[in-house]
């Protein structure tokens, strides 16, 4: 079961690098989002997938008892979802006031200038004329 689901994993993150490797901007959410999934199904398998019973402690016991599953990898899963879900929200929220600034969701035309200058020295030259013109 273990080899499937990393297979499995595998392939999310591959479809979510190529959505990402995309230039809309929405397709790079959902890319994202796949990204994250594959993440919280990373730390899943992990944490050993066992299908034992759970690890509840008996009433008047000390210990569970021998064969319980790990609690751990699961909290670990609903920690990476509410961070997941915070980032997503955040994100839509950022994408959809790009969108509405600028009316498109093409990450070409929301990069702006992509002209990038290699020669920092006439950069700075640059910006020091600009500031003396203006005094």
């Amino acid at each position: 079961m273990e080899v499937v689901l990393c297979i499995l994993t595998g392939l999310i993150v591959a479809c979510a690098i190529y959505l990402m490797l995309d230039r809309n901007l929405v397709k790079f959410l959902f890319g994202l989002v796949l990204m994250s999934n594959a993440a919280n199904l990373i730390l899943f398998s992990a944490g050993r997938l066992t299908l034992n019973s759970p690890a509840f402690i008996e009433a008047g016991e000390t210990l569970p008892p021998e064969h319980v599953a790990n609690a751990l990898p699961q909290a670990l899963i609903l920690t990476a979802i509410v961070i997941s879900f915070g980032l997503l929200a955040f994100s839509l929220v950022l994408s959809y006031r790009a969108y509405q600034e600028i009316g498109s969701v093409d990450m070409d035309e929301l990069g702006g200038n992509t002209s990038l200058s290699l020669d920092a020295d006439t950069d700075e030259r640059a910006v020091n004329n600009t500031i003396r013109a203006e005094l």
